[in-house]
């Protein structure tokens, strides 16, 4: 990055390869930080002569390299959102404000208040769904309560005395509470997580 930039633009990471970008990573050498950079392939395209070009992004755009980021820009989308009743609810059940909720999903006994999206399949159970939480395809909430958070595709949540906040789960993850005595902490946790237990 130059140190004096020529402009306030910026790369926002979005792109259209054709296969010879395959070559070039090929071609190029790992970076200081020991990767190969998606720039020095587009340079290495741009240098061999091949066709590049740029467009510029109207609108709002976030850096998400961060969890507070992700969420901003969730926030930001559920703005957005028009309310869409395509799932099924129980008459147990109370839908509150700008909610999205995708053919295929069910509500029994909950609460959700907009602005929210759940995905096609899930299933949330005897639980409270608040306000800028994106729920993925396939995600079941039992008996727990998850707000201005984020639920990949397939997350798991269930049982749980603590409600879940400004939280991203990613595919397949599952949180429950635990049953035997005494109580502990197990977890299967990625590189880079990070984790605040009350």
């Amino acid at each position: 990055k130059p140190e004096d930039p020529p402009s306030d633009l910026a790369l926002v990471g979005v792109y259209m390869f054709t296969p010879q970008i395959f070559d070039a990573a090929r071609a190029i050498e790992p970076s200081w930080r020991d990767e190969l950079e998606i720039t020095d392939a587009i340079q290495h395209l741009i240098d061999a002569g091949n066709k590049v070009e740029s467009h510029t992004v109207s609108g709002w755009w976030k850096d998400t390299g961060q969890l507070a980021d992700m969420l901003e820009a969730n926030r930001l989308v559920l703005e957005e959102l028009e309310w869409r009743m395509d799932g099924e609810a129980d008459a147990e059940s109370r839908v509150e404000g700008r909610v999205a909720i995708d053919a295929g999903a069910t509500l029994e006994r909950s609460v959700v208040r907009g602005p929210t999206v759940i995905g096609a399949g899930s299933k949330i159970a005897d639980s409270y769904v608040g306000p800028y939480t994106s729920i993925g395809r396939d995600v079941e909430i039992v008996g727990s309560e998850v707000e201005h958070s984020i639920l990949l595709a397939g997350a798991r949540v269930h049982d749980l005395d603590t409600r879940i906040e400004a939280s991203l789960l990613g595919r397949n993850v599952t949180l429950a509470r635990g049953r035997e005595m005494p109580k502990t902490l197990r977890m299967i946790v990625g590189d880079n997580s990070q984790i605040t237990i009350p």
